[in-house]
């Protein structure tokens, strides 16, 4: 489905052709990254396995709402489906295969998981579990079949195998990250489905829009609004609000410092407003190149088209960017200069369309700047301090954890790590990024962690800050570091984007802060030890609405 079963024209659910990796799959479907098993825990049922049918066949989701709906082996090969064209997509921008976030090569899903209005990954499970619930008509409604709620989902999975220090306890801006990304992919992702912005551009389906119908302004109300409208009320509080409350902030207010925007459902909005405002002002800039086709008419086929491109290339650059954040304590300033270094490097002339420049603005308008570390165009500087790489072995460095524990060992006083902590490589990733000239961007990224465990009443002595409010001397405390290191195809760094333990003012600010911060929110007595998807998923459908 190219979104959910609310979506229709002409008594047709709205669906639309996926690109997925060709393999062979068993019933199920169960293939080589994702095993449905669709096992209902509320009513102790176990669905018999959707037979996804001939292996030279294309999957076929059903477009009539009888038969989609009361099928649950149709329910069982949308979500596989759409699991698996986020997983490409993931491949695809990131250049190399990915990991899920736990011990095992099979993500499961489950598309009737539980009777209850949620949807979440949970990573001791190793799976996705995708609820159902009966809505205000009496009809059940399924999460599964919400091409956003399943797509988000997916994203928790994939984000925690590729940043797994991002659900430990952290800032504000790193426990809101989590939500807002996944948020960011859901809503590009079905974005970049041209059935979808053809769906909900305007009622009218000719083959000319209006040109007057297409500034930013009348494109946020006609799509954005548009499709939040349409979006199933049912399902409002599992995946409308994110949109909708986005869609309602004030471009030009401060809200990364406003005190009702520091709870982590409602900070990841703001993340998803810059974002789409990003997606609009790009959208029609575009169009405005386009010609008329009639004086004051458009080719409605060519605007749809430059709509889903924008969203492809902007998911494409929210993917690539995770590479160029630091593995702790991740932030949204740190985040955008994340998306301007990576897209700098894959397309060095971006003056035609400006991506950069507009991802910019559009994110200083919602209060982000970029990271304070970063270069003055907002990127991160490439790294010119004179290195050891004498000791090291190439072939090694760009695959081997214990060469580039080797290679931060001999450069450790270069790169600064200082001596507070235990440091351990946790990854190491050869990249193969294609540019839209067709040049591939090689790249080899490791990540490294520094951990720091001690008690409060060290805090001061050691690493120079104060104990939290209310926090007892003797409790115990550990504090995070790390940084990602990128390799050129030649084995030499060119950028290394860390957060310190406790050595620069920066670092003891952040540091500070994030232990304020989870102060306040009673995560420091020892017990939690992360944070819950599952949990963030319920606190957000019981929060008001946005402002």
């Amino acid at each position: 489905m190219a979104q959910d079963p609310s979506i229709q024209r002409n008594g047709r659910i709205v669906t639309s052709e996926i690109d997925i990796p060709a393999e062979l799959l068993e019933p199920g479907p169960t293939g080589y990254r994702v095993m449905v098993v669709d096992y209902d825990a509320s009513n102790n049922v176990l669905y018999q396995p959707a037979d996804a049918g001939d292996d030279a066949a294309p999957l076929v989701v059903s477009d009539d709402p009888g038969v989609l709906l009361a099928d649950p082996a149709q329910h069982a090969l949308n979500a596989y489906a759409i699991v698996m064209r986020i997983l490409s997509r993931f491949e695809f921008a990131l250049g190399r295969r990915v990991a899920w976030g736990f011990g095992g090569h099979q993500l499961h899903v489950s598309p009737h998981a539980f009777a209850e209005a949620n949807a979440f990954y949970a990573r001791e499970h190793r799976a996705l579990l995708l609820g159902y619930f009966q809505g205000q008509s009496g009809a059940r409604v399924y999460t599964c079949l919400a091409h956003d709620i399943v797509a988000h989902e997916t994203a928790h999975a994939l984000l925690d195998g590729l940043r797994r220090r991002y659900l430990e306890p952290s800032s504000p801006d790193q426990a809101a990250f989590h939500e807002g990304f996944a948020d960011v992919v859901a809503l590009l992702s079905v974005f970049a489905l041209k059935d979808v912005v053809a769906a909900v551009l305007t009622e009218d389906n000719g083959p000319l829009i209006a040109s007057n119908a297409l500034t930013e302004e009348v494109l946020k109300i006609s799509v954005l609004f548009g499709l939040a409208d349409q979006m199933g009320q049912e399902l409002s509080a599992v995946h409308g609000k994110p949109l909708r409350s986005s869609i309602k902030m004030t471009a030009g207010r401060d809200y990364m410092s406003d005190p009702a925007y520091q709870e982590e459902h409602r900070r990841g909005e703001i993340l998803v407003a810059a974002m789409l405002t990003a997606f609009l002002r790009i959208w029609s800039g575009r169009i405005a190149r386009l010609g008329e086709t009639t004086p004051g008419f458009k080719d409605r086929g060519l605007v749809v088209e430059e709509g889903a491109r924008v969203a492809d290339h902007l998911l494409t650059m929210a993917i690539r960017a995770l590479d160029y954040t630091p593995p702790t304590d991740i932030t949204f300033p740190d985040y955008l200069s994340a998306l301007l270094t990576i897209d700098r490097e894959v397309v060095p002339d971006d003056s035609r369309f400006g991506y950069r420049d507009t991802l910019i603005t559009s994110f200083k308008d919602y209060g982000i700047g970029s990271s304070e570390r970063a270069g003055d165009d907002g990127a991160w500087s490439l790294w010119e301090v004179p290195l050891s790489y004498g000791r090291s072995r190439f072939d090694s460095l760009v695959r081997d954890r214990e060469e580039v524990f080797r290679f931060l060992w001999e450069n450790r006083r270069e790169l600064a790590l200082g001596d507070k902590g235990y440091l351990e490589v946790q990854s190491v990733r050869a990249c193969h990024r294609i540019g839209p000239d067709g040049f591939i961007l090689r790249e080899t990224v490791a990540e490294y962690v520094q951990i720091l465990n001690l008690k409060a009443e060290e805090l001061k002595t050691e690493v120079g800050i104060d104990i939290p409010a209310g926090v007892k001397p003797w409790t115990d405390i550990r504090l995070f570091g790390g940084g990602a290191l990128i390799f050129d195809e030649y084995g030499r760094l060119k950028f290394h984007i860390a957060n310190g333990i406790a050595r620069t003012p920066a670092d003891r600010r952040r540091q500070q802060t994030r232990l304020d911060a989870l102060a306040r929110a009673g995560l420091l007595s020892g017990e939690t030890t992360e944070l819950r998807v599952a949990g963030l998923h319920r606190a957000r459908m019981l929060a008001e609405e946005l402002p």
